[in-house]
């Protein structure tokens, strides 16, 4: 099929019952594939980045892809009431409805895995198959106490710094969403992030990710289900996958090597996962080459994995860098030197494989090191 088919999207709006107006993009040719909302999208800007353009390109050669900006993000309405788990789920509904889909394919990536999961129970009749890719059933305040401080940190960062000229704010989720994404592919990335929402938005966003749980809907689908999942992903956990696909009746879980949520464009699991999308979802012709690297040990390790690890004395001084503290301070507040400071920071960079302060606040939030007070602090 001629690459022209990828080459251009058509953006459209519709209106939800509520009366928020919704921005979609259409795309390809072929049986319809729908997105679900997630987390960080504009339309427009998506179909020019390094990070997402390759994987749109791919599905528009053989599918009608649709896409949509969530309320509150990228192009569709900013100032919204209702900002909710419901409401995703209606947005999912109303732009369906628009379009004038009877029956389609339904994809959900991070987020949006749960937001198609609930469509799919609640309209069985009108999606044919149902494909989730880093998804996970339950939001952070439902995954134990570790997790429910990291993201309560990410929250108070995005609220903090969301929409800063400074980029820093945002490398922290940059790095954690993509960790082998080269120099453009961060600096896109992280203006994705600053025009795709307000801090306030954001901030809303969040909650909502945080309180929503469709366990219980799982058990219900009777949609035919591919999950794939990252093994070293660290936004949804590998184990958040597996979950997903255990409970969903008769779903087939794909296993994927590589350490990014979003899969980029030279990592051989992405053409394996649109191998995979396409036989499930029935397209006929040659499966695209995957390339024959193996990934090496380092490859494979968990961003920031810890070769030695750390003292307790190390701890101390990573959460105080984390919170923003200088060398100075640290020192002032440990009743130790600032050349000890300096080579207990140096240990710790080179102990979590970061290479300078903001990476190892990064770090230190991953890891539940670095509260919320913690991480406002920094700015």
């Amino acid at each position: 099929m001629e690459d022209s088919i990828a080459t251009d999207q058509k953006i459209d709006f519709c209106t939800t019952p509520d009366g928020v107006k919704i921005c979609y993009a259409i795309s390809g040719s072929g049986p319809p594939l729908v997105k679900a909302p997630n987390w960080l999208t504009h339309v427009q800007y998506e179909w020019q980045s390094p990070v997402w353009k390759h994987m749109w390109e791919a599905l528009s050669r053989d599918f009608t892809l649709i896409r949509f900006d969530q309320r509150g993000s990228g192009l569709s309405d900013r100032n919204v009431k209702d900002q909710s788990f419901e409401a995703w789920v209606r947005d999912l509904e109303t732009v369906t409805d628009a379009i004038g889909l009877d029956r389609f394919n339904l994809l959900g990536i991070s987020q949006g895995g749960a937001v198609a999961a609930e469509y799919a129970v609640r309209h069985p009749e009108r999606v044919d198959k149902m494909v989730l890719y880093g998804t996970f059933a339950r939001g952070f305040h439902h995954r134990g106490d570790a997790v429910s401080t990291v993201f309560d940190a990410l929250k108070t960062l995005a609220g903090v710094g969301w929409g800063s000229s400074n980029p820093a704010y945002r490398q922290v989720f940059t790095t954690t969403f993509i960790p082998d994404a080269t120099q453009e592919q961060q600096e896109w990335f992280n203006e994705l992030e600053r025009i795709s929402s307000t801090p306030e938005n954001a901030v809303r966003l969040f909650d909502v990710l945080g309180q929503m749980n469709v366990v219980d809907r799982l058990p219900m689908l009777e949609v035919p289900t591919l999950v794939a999942h990252v093994r070293q992903d660290k936004v949804a956990r590998f184990e958040y996958g597996e979950e997903m696909a255990t409970l969903i009746p008769g779903a087939r879980f794909v296993p994927l090597e590589g350490r990014n949520h979003l899969i980029l464009e030279n990592e051989p699991a992405l053409p394996l996962l649109i191998n995979e999308l396409r036989s499930f979802l029935g397209v006929k012709g040659d499966d695209i080459p995957v390339p024959t690297i193996s990934p090496s040990p380092a490859d494979l390790a968990a961003p920031y994995a810890v070769v030695t690890p750390l003292t307790d004395r190390e701890v101390e001084v990573l959460k105080l860098v984390a919170s923003g503290a200088s060398n100075q301070q640290i020192a002032d507040a440990l009743f130790i030197s600032i050349n000890t400071v300096a080579n207990h920071v140096k240990n710790i960079l080179s102990k979590t494989g970061t290479s300078n302060r903001t990476e190892a606040t990064a770090y230190a939030i991953a890891q539940g090191l670095a509260g919320p007070a913690a991480v406002s602090a920094s700015g």
